[in-house]
């Protein structure tokens, strides 16, 4: 049977499901069989394991009664229940690390695998001063998303393609330095081989087919996932048609959105200035 690669620097979850692995196999024990043991079934095991289902307390404490382990699995559980990253986005992390094409459509900031280590800075600054995250929260968020960029800067890169609303680059994110490299950056993205840049305008109006980030990933066996979020939660979909819609969406939304030459010379008015 494949067993799916876990990697334990992808999120809490996933160190969470790659401990529960572990100690699984140490004993032996089919995923069935800590289910029964646990109170749950082996599928809910199973989507623990794989990052995709986030353990929840009653949960942890019923493999620390199953595995004789103690308080560990409640305690690694704390872990992944208070980390800042909203419901959803560590199992589209998880996939994205491994995609073949990733399709991106941001709205308001620029999407954070093409975000600078100073405008990640200013951002999760901001949220510090609002009061939303601790300055330790704030420091694993950017160290989080230097991991994410790591995976798509590998050896055969993914091709990435991503469509911003015109407010991403108009909306000021720290000093004019800070936003002056960040637009240096999206013109050095638009000319790498693998990507592909284009700017929403605001002209699109009721044309645009997305109020919401998305995100599509086409992984290496070309089946297709999608993400969407909202302020307070996230939801990767799996089910063929209903990403299939969303695709057929993105195909729109590239069609009516600047090219990539018009929408670089937007972002190099910006640069030097230019109302």
């Amino acid at each position: 049977m494949h067993r799916k690669d876990l990697d334990p620097e992808g999120s809490p979850s996933a160190r969470f499901g790659l401990l529960v692995r572990r100690m699984r196999d140490e004993r032996g024990w089919t995923q069935d069989e800590l289910g029964e043991r646990a109170g749950c079934s082996g599928t809910h095991i199973s989507a623990v394991e794989t990052g995709r289902r986030p353990p929840t307390l009653r949960f942890a404490r019923g493999l620390d009664k199953a595995m004789g382990t103690g308080d560990l699995f409640e305690r690694h559980s704390k872990a992944v229940r208070h980390t800042t990253l909203i419901e959803g986005f560590p199992a589209c992390v998880a996939h994205e690390g491994r995609a073949a094409e990733i399709r991106l459509f941001e709205i308001g900031i620029i999407p954070g695998l093409l975000q600078t280590p100073a405008y990640a800075r200013a951002i999760a600054e901001g949220h510090v001063r609002r009061g939303a995250i601790t300055p330790e929260q704030a420091d694993d968020r950017v160290a989080f998303l230097d991991r994410r960029q790591a995976k798509i800067r590998r050896p055969n890169p993914p091709t990435v393609m991503v469509v911003m609303d015109e407010s991403c680059i108009y909306r000021a994110i720290g000093s004019k330095e800070v936003m002056s490299e960040q637009l240096d950056h999206l013109a050095t993205f638009a000319t790498l081989p693998n990507t592909m840049l284009q700017i929403a305008p605001y002209s699109m109006g009721e044309l645009r087919p997305f109020n919401l980030p998305v995100t599509l990933l086409t992984l290496q066996d070309r089946n297709m996932v999608a993400y969407a979020e909202s302020q307070a939660q996230g939801h990767l979909e799996r089910e063929a048609g209903l990403v299939m819609a969303t695709l057929s969406d993105y195909h729109q939304l590239q069609a009516e959105s600047l090219s990539q030459a018009d929408s670089v010379a937007l972002i190099n008015q910006l640069r030097k200035g230019a109302p």
